[in-house]
């Protein structure tokens, strides 16, 4: 029987092990006092619009604001017209976005020396074979890295694929030579995950965080948790009710 055994009495690592019987097929060790925040996403709220710089500072909870440059905003935040129209042609930051606006945010960058954590509110969600952009209709693909008869193959599955309107998805190298319906698994949870987040972000004010993406807790269960793991074992009561959480939000029939 294939279990994953989570470790988490020790202060300085969380190891989490994946074993079929007696055989250890995997094996991911993560240190908390130096956890990332590459990846989380967070409700922030802008505090400052910085014309000359072509983008606004965020508060998303940390102690350094982070940097949200024009670019990396969707517009679906910008402010509209008298009209009811979205603003068109050149865009000036001063024009579609102001102090106090509350947006969902990922970090891009980590904070470097006294510089802020870079931003994006184009969201990306990895899977164990996909990435979901659930803003970001126009992105997508498959990996650069996979070549030759390998892509034309993924490309045939992408066809069969019901993908959500108004997002984008890409394929990770992990998807080569998975069936259609691994990959549409993969596909489900995602945008399952992506419900979640965005009713999460409607409850509560900024600044929060929303989802964690370095959790090594839920790595394992997103990468490894399927119909045949039999069992789950946790030492740590506090670590259970973090998978147990994450767990009821995304995949409550596995419960």
């Amino acid at each position: 029987m294939k279990r994953i055994l989570i470790n988490a009495t020790h202060e300085e690592e969380l190891r989490v092990a994946m074993v079929d019987g007696q055989r250890l097929f995997d094996l991911d060790i993560d240190t908390p006092s130096r956890e990332q925040k590459k990846g989380n996403i967070y409700k922030g709220k802008i505090t400052r619009v910085e014309p000359s710089l072509e983008a606004v500072f965020v508060d998303y909870g940390a102690e350094r604001q982070g940097f949200l440059p024009l670019k990396e905003i969707s517009k679906s935040y910008f402010k509209q017209r008298d009209n009811g129209e979205e603003s068109s042609g050149r865009i000036n930051v001063q024009d579609v976005l102001k102090v106090g606006q509350e947006l969902v945010i990922q970090i891009e960058k980590e904070e470097r020396g006294n510089k802020g954590a870079a931003l994006t509110t184009f969201i990306s969600l990895a899977g164990r074979y996909l990435v979901l952009m659930p803003n970001s209709p126009r992105a997508g693909g498959i990996s650069r890295r996979i070549e030759g008869d390998e892509r034309a193959e993924l490309q045939e599955a992408l066809r069969t694929l019901e993908v959500p309107d108004g997002m984008g998805m890409i394929v990770r190298t992990a998807g080569v030579g998975k069936q259609t319906e691994e990959l549409q698994w993969d596909l489900e949870y995602l945008v399952q995950l992506w419900t979640a987040i965005d009713v999460a972000t409607k409850d509560r004010h900024a600044p929060f965080l929303v989802y964690q993406e370095s959790n090594i807790i839920i790595r394992a269960l997103r990468d490894y948790l399927r119909k045949d793991i039999g069992e789950i074992l946790v030492d740590s009561p506090e670590v259970y009710q973090t998978g147990y959480d994450f767990m009821r939000m995304v995949m409550p029939h596995e419960l």
